[in-house]
């Protein structure tokens, strides 16, 4: 008998679906089946939103989620994981040797066409639009989206880092390693923290 590891609440205004933070998404995927007819059966022509909440989640696992409940429930669908302002994205980028690093504030968001380049690292209190640039010789870190082009670890340090509350971007860098992204193919990358390994870079 699979404990259940998804539970719906209705609400007056939104459906709740909660995931069990120990579910794994072979489970959710299987719970999801089952329920979401009995859900659709409970829907008029009302366009109620739904919620998710619970568990934090991949991208690919959420986009997998997303895609199964439209596939039953054409509505709105907010994922509402915990997060924190990409504060805990900050904390993993101090968690790395360079926590040493200066780093410097800026408030507002780069428009299209700005640029901004410092020493050490840097968090930006907002967004960096497409077709502006930051470069800082270590961690970059983005609270809002970041849709221009970043590039850490400038000065060859592959253990910089780049995190943003919503990547959205067609390249970043880090030292002299390249990553371009087809945003067709790749998901939207919310509260993504992106490092090197073996001279790959990866995005989480």
């Amino acid at each position: 008998m699979r404990k259940s590891s998804v539970s719906i609440n209705l609400r007056k205004n939104e459906i709740i679906i909660k995931i069990s933070e120990e579910a794994e998404q072979k489970d959710i995927i299987y719970s999801l089946r089952k329920k979401l007819p009995e859900l659709k059966k409970l829907y008029k022509d009302e366009k109620t939103p739904i919620k998710v909440t619970g568990k934090v989640m991949k991208n690919k696992e959420i986009d997998e989620i997303q895609k199964l409940i439209k596939s039953q429930i054409d509505v709105e669908i907010d994922f509402d994981m915990p997060k924190s302002l990409g504060l805990s994205s900050i904390r993993r980028a101090f968690d790395q040797e360079i926590a040493t690093s200066e780093t410097k504030f800026h408030r507002g968001s780069l428009r299209s066409g700005q640029k901004l380049e410092t020493e050490g690292s840097i968090v930006i209190i907002g967004d960096v639009n497409s077709g502006a640039e930051v470069i800082a010789s270590d961690n970059i870190v983005v609270l809002g989206n970041l849709r221009g082009l970043a590039h850490a670890g400038a000065k060859g340090n592959k253990k910089a880092i780049i995190a943003a509350g919503l990547l959205d971007t067609v390249q970043i860098r880090i030292s002299n390693i390249v990553k371009e992204i087809d945003r067709d193919e790749e998901p939207l990358h919310k509260q993504a923290y992106v490092y090197v390994h073996e001279d790959k870079i990866i995005i989480e």
